[in-house]
């Protein structure tokens, strides 16, 4: 199986999932960032700076950012470990805006970010161009999800990092059943009352309980190529923290058509 449809998990056409993505995240981008702050009870900004701390650059390196919405990460990833250049990427234009209002109000603490609407399917740049690829969120919303990961993998330079940050599954019984009380009746609940669209953030609790668990989700990057994959849990496994490395002296995979 190859295209999804990111509800379910089950098979779909690509457009089903990327127009549905499209619709609710253009409608939800001026209040998503109140959204992510209300909802993880302020535990969102831990979760960046966790992942954050995973992007091993200096001061010489390129980053892409993708699925970099309203520029969370990136402006994380800028803030705390200052590379040469970002480039910010997301499916929804409406998203990069308001990464774009953000930057041009010194968010990124000086570092240089570029903004360019990009399919993570497939990435519009040279193989080999960056030293460390981000996705936050990201990975969950894409009906191809091996031809995303094989795309991050072309990308990097061989030796680079890949990482993701994405909901999870905690392991502890008692704590799965509250998450999942609350992502049924919460997470929608606070969507309403942040942004007016009760839908999309029923389409979030989904997605979530349909997205592999840590440790299948790190067989999926080794199968994309990826190496020394691991992934450290966070507030109990409600979020983790992914990383891969692309191998040295590897060829760089083809690039994606379409």
């Amino acid at each position: 199986m190859s295209s999804i449809d990111t509800a379910t998990g089950q098979e779909a056409p690509e457009e089903l999932s990327k127009e549905r993505v499209r619709s609710i995240f253009a409608q939800i981008a001026r209040r998503y960032e109140l959204f992510n702050a209300v909802s993880s009870f302020g535990a969102y900004r831990l979760w960046l700076a966790r992942m954050a701390a995973q992007v091993p650059v200096d001061p010489q390196a390129q980053v892409l950012d993708l699925a970099g919405g309203a520029g969370d990460v990136t402006f994380t990833v800028a803030r705390k470990v200052r590379p040469a250049h970002i480039h910010c990427t997301d499916l929804v234009d409406d998203m990069l805006n308001v990464a774009r209002e953000r930057y041009e109000r010194g968010e990124a603490s000086g570092v240089p970010v570029s903004f360019q609407v990009v399919d993570a399917q497939r990435i519009p740049f040279d193989s080999e161009r960056f030293d460390a690829v981000t996705m936050a969120y990201g990975i969950r919303n894409i009906p191809d999800r091996d031809q995303a990961l094989r795309e991050a993998l072309r990308v990097l330079k061989p030796g680079g990092t890949f990482v993701c940050l994405e909901f999870s599954t905690p392991r502890n019984p008692l704590w799965n059943g509250l998450y999942n009380f609350y992502l049924d009746h919460l997470i929608p609940f606070w969507g309403k009352v942040i942004t007016g669209d009760r839908d999309g953030f029923v389409y979030l609790s989904q997605s979530i309980k349909a997205f592999p668990r840590q440790d299948a989700f790190a067989d999926m990057m080794r199968a994309a190529g990826f190496e020394r994959v691991e992934w450290q849990n966070c507030t109990g496994g409600i979020v983790a923290v992914h990383v891969g490395r692309r191998p040295h002296g590897t060829c760089a995979p083809q690039r994606a058509q379409g």
